[in-house]
């Protein structure tokens, strides 16, 4: 993995910057007042100002367990701890996160939700950071090797019920839902969650080409950490990774660490898919942008090792990562062998406009971009997030 780079989180709510637009380098001046950008002005260029940044969106990440030592699947959350992991976040780039839940008892499930949307609903800094809800279960594949590190006595199959009482926990808060399309009642249940203007994306699954066809129909948009939740050894016929890359309309989420996806494969994916149809994740855990050590993942005690690999003692499969969105996004460059610019899109626009949120730095949205400075090869040497400081 690549090492940490240097980066902060600016939190002023007004002031302005000149730099180079991202991605055609045009120069750019932004000014912004109580957290919104009120003037967007192009400039001529300047040879004396090649050491101004690249004004860029801020990274967004769709799927979030935990950070800087917090664990979101604990019952009794505090909201100093999640404001911890919020600023853990924005340190490493990231302007907004969807906080996930995990596969648990759905009545537990539930009110750990509760919580946490309430003490997101009482600090405007929380709302800011937190722009919505990831619920990873219960309605996946109990099949081994399909439910990960999800507890397989907790799968169930997907009621209305279960919708109306999801419903109260998300109020108009967005959210995304992971699902296994096999389960009983899920195209039903995929129909009615979009009718909500949920987002829906199929993972842990082992449905077949059929299934995810019919779910796209349904109004399934994503794929979760494409890669991952499944054997290690596959039908090289006819397997997961085959029928989801061969279904049309699915944006694949990718976790780009070099580990969970080889690199290999990360490569093939980009050149199977679109770049508008590929986001990165870093599906981190307590034990991101933390020491190595030992975290939960709610009943689970994992082991993130200096290898920034995490897994449960004495096995090998993973469990979540121990990934920061920048240094994903360093690695993504890396296994592909392309500059910073070209992928950008992949952790910033393209989550943002899968989630439907604004992302373009212009008059009227929310002052929420990177300043990034490139060393002499054109890399990233060092990023400073700006995001808008609630009053």
């Amino acid at each position: 993995m690549p090492d940490p780079l240097p980066s902060v989180a600016s939190t002023q709510s007004a002031g302005q910057l000149t730099g180079h637009r991202w991605p055609d380098g045009q120069r750019l001046r932004l000014r912004w007042r109580q957290g919104v950008i009120v003037a967007a002005e192009l400039m001529p260029a300047s040879r004396k100002n090649q050491r101004e940044p690249w004004l860029a969106p801020a990274l967004a990440d769709l799927q979030v367990n935990g950070f800087a030592g917090v664990d979101f699947q604990q019952d009794n959350p505090d909201a100093e701890s999640l404001r911890r992991a919020a600023r853990g976040l924005q340190q490493a780039g990231c302007g907004r996160f969807l906080l996930t839940l995990i596969t648990d008892d759905f009545p537990r499930l539930l009110e750990r939700w509760r919580q946490l949307a309430s003490l997101r609903e009482a600090d405007p800094c929380l709302q800011e950071a937190i722009a919505g809800w990831h619920i990873e279960g219960p309605f996946l594949s109990a099949e081994p090797g399909y439910h990960g590190a999800h507890a397989p006595q907790w799968m169930r199959d997907p009621q209305s019920a279960d919708l109306e009482s999801m419903r109260a926990m998300a109020g108009d808060t967005p959210t995304l839902l992971t699902l296994a399309p096999e389960r009983t009642g899920a195209q039903e249940f995929i129909r009615a969650a979009t009718r909500l203007g949920w987002r829906v994306s199929l993972g842990h699954t082992n449905a077949s080409q059929a299934e995810l066809t019919a779910a796209v129909a349904s109004g399934a948009t994503g794929f979760t950490h494409l890669g991952n939740a499944c054997p290690q050894l596959l039908d090289r016929h006819d397997n997961i990774l085959w029928r989801a890359l061969n279904t049309p309309g699915l944006v694949a989420g990718l976790i780009p660490d070099g580990i969970h996806v080889s690199p290999a494969l990360f490569r093939l994916i980009h050149r199977c898919r679109r770049p508008a149809q590929i986001y990165y994740t870093t599906d981190a855990m307590a034990a991101a942008g933390a020491p190595p050590g030992r975290y939960r993942l709610g009943a689970l005690e994992l082991e993130a090792g200096p290898d920034h690999v995490v897994r449960q003692p004495g096995r090998q499969n993973f469990a979540g990562s121990a990934l920061e969105p920048l240094a994903g996004l360093q690695q993504a460059a890396r296994m592909l062998g392309k500059p910073w610019r070209k992928i950008w899109a992949s952790g910033s626009v393209v989550p943002a406009r899968f989630m439907g949120w604004s992302w373009q730095l212009r008059p009227g949205r929310a002052a929420r971009f990177c300043a990034i400075h490139e060393d002499a090869e054109g890399g990233l040497e060092s990023v400073r997030l700006h995001c808008p400081q609630p009053a």
